[in-house]
């Protein structure tokens, strides 16, 4: 096990850390009146005067009714209206969504993921295999035969280990009977029907892959745990509530409905609890540039010496930055800050129909190059280093091939967080970039004056995990009524941004559609960039678990940069949490690998695995490249005249 680094002797000791505040924003006047009146109204709230005190229902073993005890009169009352007051809250909530879009166009397509004929393969394929199918009624056919024998030896006083699948983690899935053979059952013949679709052999991959991910996605959607009669859990909360969380749920329904403008937007975190520049992105620092496109941002040193050449990063502009600067516990720009880096972030705007014909010209020539100009100019230096983030780095590699064709030597080394070059095995992804879909988006984005609205990035990338960021917050918000959680990274993950017509379309056509970057196709800045002319070092930081840059896509980018002095590291977990993992977290772990043979799976075969966050392994190499220590940069006192405090204002910019 390697040793963790150790900080260069002659390293600035850490300045006295401040009490960052974090007050609580107040409570929305219009939600607090509207729960109170809910609370009046419901019968469950406070009895009627002739109403005998009620017992709390004791707990029968399936869903909780039980109705022996106290008044039974008053309490099938209670949970009887509560029952009404839901369904009608339900059916208004779909009324009034029903006339918002009454004048409005019919969706653009009844399927505009060209989903039918993918299916029509693969069920094609299966019908000229009889054989094929004869052997697969008969494996589910065995399959349902061992869940009875299962079954039955449940009932002889067998026991059973919990499942393992998040969606049936309350014990009522297993210790009532027919709960346990309702959930066996659906996931026998969801994988049964999942595995199916994935044996067909004589069907193009793609093709093949786009009906295995629907159908996954049709099978999550009819798991048992997402409908009331079916959930044990929700039943349960039904009956010991007397109805309550049912009425709460649908109110939460309704509100969610209101908020999507007639459209169902599932609330992922209590957005109230959060306030950027508040409680969030609180990271210390100053406004020192502002032009249509970005705010660069410095942040305030955090120790008595700095490293002579200062860090620029690039995050994506699909999202904002403030994923770097959640809070002082998991800030990635707090704790660059106290290894003695001066920080600079690109904080792009969020665009608008004025920026529809904006495109990757733009963003080299106004982002990319201007932001590295306006950082050399603060810091007085004559060389950075960069990072980019995920699409922040897919136009920040294509940069840097643009510069070495250019003989620019303005970039010492660039940091690559979960960013693909080559495209090739680009993921599930790939599957929103037929020309059909393309199709389908651009005249969405036409609608909308010529952006991609925040909502429509949102559904896709909660498409690709559903059980996680559709079907659980369906079920906790809805069926059981609870209040969504005050989670940071989930009140992010809703802080969409818009994306300008141009640059999207020529995003998804050229790299997710033909590849063109890393085949040197790709034409940037007047010039068609070659990877490969970059010699600047560079490391690569992939996620075992990323959904969106797939660990195996971004050691292909890796490799594309084959001049390159590339430095891999693969962090446990996914697109973001591989990412941002403070060391202080001790939370999953990281591999490393001096060598970069031909394929990922000969990297794996040769890493070492050390546990923890890969932050320390990847300060260390930047350490190496940022020069000597120099006394620590004052913002406020560059030859740019400082804006406004961090994190600015484009960032505060809703969609």
């Amino acid at each position: 096990m390697a040793k963790s680094p150790v900080p260069p002797a002659d390293a600035p000791a850490p300045r006295k850390p401040g009490r960052p505040t974090s007050p609580k924003p107040p409570r929305p006047r219009a939600k607090a009146a509207a729960e109170k009146a809910a609370r009046a109204e419901s019968p469950a709230a406070e009895p009627p005067p002739h109403a005998a005190p009620t017992t709390a229902a004791p707990e029968s073993p399936g869903a909780g009714f039980d109705f022996s005890g106290g008044d039974q009169r008053q309490m099938i009352e209670t949970l009887s209206l509560n029952l009404a007051k839901a369904a009608m809250t339900a059916q208004s909530a779909i009324a009034e969504a029903a006339l918002a879009h009454a004048d409005r166009p019919a969706a653009l397509s009844p399927d505009p993921f060209n989903v039918g004929p993918a299916m029509t393969s693969v069920m094609t394929s299966l019908a000229s295999r009889p054989d094929k199918l004869f052997s697969a009624q008969a494996d589910l056919f065995n399959r349902y035969m061992d869940l009875w024998a299962s079954t039955t030896r449940r009932a002889a006083g067998e026991e059973q280990a919990p499942s393992k699948d998040k969606r049936f983690k309350d014990p009522a899935w297993s210790e009532n009977p027919m709960f346990d053979v309702m959930r066996q059952s659906y996931l026998v013949t969801a994988d049964w029907m999942n595995g199916l679709v994935s044996s067909v052999e004589d069907v193009d991959p793609r093709t093949k892959r786009r009906a295995e991910f629907f159908t996954k996605l049709l099978t999550d959607a009819f798991s048992p745990s997402n409908f009331l009669a079916s959930n044990p859990a929700a039943l349960k909360a039904l009956a010991e509530s007397n109805g309550e969380s049912l009425v709460k749920g649908m109110q939460n329904f309704a509100a969610d409905m209101e908020r999507g403008g007639g459209k169902l937007k599932i609330s992922q975190a209590d957005y109230g609890k959060f306030e950027v520049g508040v409680n969030v992105a609180t990271a210390p620092g100053k406004v020192v540039w502002r032009d249509e496109l970005f705010e660069l941002i410095q942040y305030d040193a955090a120790t008595d010496k700095q490293r002579e050449i200062p860090l620029l990063i690039f995050p994506p502009w699909i999202n904002k930055f403030y994923i770097l600067d959640l809070q002082p516990g998991n800030s990635m720009i707090r704790w660059l800050s106290s290894q003695g880096f001066t920080v600079f972030v690109c904080s792009w705007v969020n665009p608008d129909k004025d920026k529809a014909g904006f495109g990757f010209d733009d963003y080299l020539e106004k982002g990319i190059y201007r932001a590295v100009q306006k950082t050399l100019e603060q810091s007085k230096s004559t060389r950075i280093n960069t990072v980019g983030y995920c699409i922040g780095g897919t136009l920040l590699g294509a940069a840097l091939a643009h510069m070495a064709e250019n003989r620019i030597d303005a970039i010492g080394s660039t940091t690559f967080f979960a960013a693909q070059h080559d495209f090739a095995e680009a993921g599930d992804l790939l599957l929103f970039t037929d020309d059909h879909w393309l199709s389908e988006i651009e005249q969405q984005m036409d609608a909308a004056g010529g952006v991609l609205p925040g909502a429509a990035m949102a559904e896709t990338f909660n498409a690709l995990r559903a059980n996680d960021l559709i079907w659980s917050f369906f079920v906790s918000n809805y069926l059981m009524g609870k209040e969504p959680p005050a989670f940071d990274l989930l009140f992010w993950n809703a802080d969409q941004t818009r994306m300008p017509k141009k640059l999207h379309m020529d995003y998804l056509r050229s790299m997710y559609g033909q590849n063109r970057l890393s085949r040197g196709e790709f034409e940037i800045g007047g010039i068609t960039v070659d990877l490969s002319k970059v010699t600047i070092p560079l490391y690569f930081q992939a996620s075992r678990e990323d959904h969106i840059a797939p660990m195996n896509s971004v050691y292909r980018s890796a490799k594309a940069f084959s001049n390159a002095d590339v430095t891999l590291t693969l962090a446990g977990s996914g697109h973001i949490a591989g990412v941002v993992n403070a060391p202080a977290a001790n939370k999953y772990q990281h591999w490393t690998n001096d060598a970069l043979p031909a394929t990922l799976q000969e990297w794996q075969a040769g890493a070492e695995e050390h546990p923890g966050s890969w932050w320390n392994h990847w300060a260390t190499w930047l350490h190496d490249k940022s020069g000597g220590w120099i006394p620590a940069r004052d913002p406020a006192k560059g030859p740019l005249a400082p804006i406004e405090p961090a994190p600015g204002s484009y960032v505060k910019v809703k969609s």
